[in-house]
């Protein structure tokens, strides 16, 4: 048989691609058929993407693609902390900020990479280990079915930092959650812990992660039963606040992270995909699929320009600002922005000195 890979050559650095088993109903493994995992290993910066990565995705993709063995692919992240934290802000800040033409370029390669997922020949499985935020919630979005710690957190950041998330969470979120939902994570950025993003509709699965003397405890910085709010609204799989989270980030501490039962949900699931006529499998999730495409091949290239102007002014100024701030200050002056534009101030390094006034600091240091 021929091949119809891309290149005989693939030696990912900024992943791994791994061969592993695919169980029978009797938990066995089945000879002659494997799942393929792509995982992002970048943990040390919450497994975001680089330009070289983003390659390697694709790559990664069209080769399980055609992998005539392999019943499913899982997406998954390194360690215990996160999917994925979008792209590379080291990179964002270094390379592509103030310079759109490049960072045309590098949407390309995003958008390419979005487009492997959703035309991959096989079911797509993101295994969320950890946060999945701006375009780690984006590429996730665009697997088939996801299965969550329920420690994971999702988010989008755009707004936050000088972008949008047109990179597929302005095109997939609404079909997961309704347009007003859409609208709050898009536009506030407020995270979702697994147990609301499970309930508003965005996961196929949680499980827990977290073990406690020995016993599995669900997340106890969230809300897990059915309470009213003193306005008498739902906050099933809201954050705690107050002395709640204090006491619920203790019991965090005290434990330990185990992701056995998020595998074991994993091969649960592609266990039953085994036991399904490989050809209908496939047309079912395309003909899925085309409901996320539908929006998706519709917008992506006028967001991809879009992207790539804002570099020049609200991006150049939030992804230096992120990159080079610490925990307490990583977002630029809102107030102060929104107040020197709306007195004629143009974009350019003095305005972005007086709303992040760290930045200048840090890249005058070599920082």
């Amino acid at each position: 048989m021929k091949s119809h890979d891309l290149t005989d050559r693939f030696e990912p650095r900024g992943l791994l691609y791994e061969h592993r088993p695919v169980l029978d109903r009797r938990s066995d493994p089945i000879e002659g058929l494997h799942n393929v995992w792509i995982t992002l290993n970048n943990p040390t910066e919450l497994n975001s993407y680089t330009t070289e990565t983003v390659k390697e995705v694709i790559l990664a993709f069209r080769r399980a693609s055609n992998d005539r063995a392999a019943v499913a692919v899982v997406f998954t992240g390194a360690g215990d902390r996160a999917f994925c934290s979008g792209g590379n802000t080291r990179e964002y800040a270094e390379v592509y900020a103030g310079a759109p033409g490049e960072y045309r370029q590098y949407m390309r390669l995003f958008n390419d990479m979005v487009s492997a997922i959703l035309h991959c020949d096989k079911p797509v499985v993101c295994r969320a280990n950890g946060m999945r935020v701006g375009g780690g919630q984006e590429i996730g979005m665009a697997c088939d079915f996801s299965i969550a710690s329920d420690l994971a957190v999702f988010s989008q950041a755009g707004p936050k930092h000088g972008s949008a998330p047109d990179g597929g969470s302005t095109d997939f979120l609404p079909l997961f959650v309704g347009i007003e939902n859409a609208m709050i994570s898009g536009t506030l950025c407020r995270p979702w812990s697994a147990h609301r993003f499970y309930i508003l509709g965005g996961l196929t699965r949680i499980v827990p992660a977290l073990k406690v003397e020995g016993e599995w405890v669900a997340n106890p910085l969230v809300v897990t039963d059915r309470q009213l709010d003193p306005w008498g609204r739902l906050v099933l799989g809201e954050w705690k606040s107050g002395e709640e989270r204090q006491a619920a980030k203790e019991i965090l501490r005290s434990g330990t992270i185990d992701l056995g039962l998020l595998d074991e949900a994993v091969d649960e699931l592609t266990t039953d995909l085994v036991y399904t006529m490989p050809d209908c499998l496939t047309k079912t999730v395309e003909s899925l699929r085309k409901h996320k495409l539908e929006h998706w091949d519709r917008n992506r290239e006028t967001n991809r320009a879009w992207l790539a102007l804002n570099m020049m002014t609200e991006a150049n100024a939030g992804f230096r600002a992120f990159h080079h701030g610490t925990r307490e200050a990583r977002e630029v002056d809102f107030v102060q922005l929104r107040r020197r534009l709306a007195e004629g101030a143009r974009w350019g390094e003095e305005l972005i000195r007086e709303v992040a006034p760290w930045v200048a600091e840090a890249e005058g240091s070599g920082r």
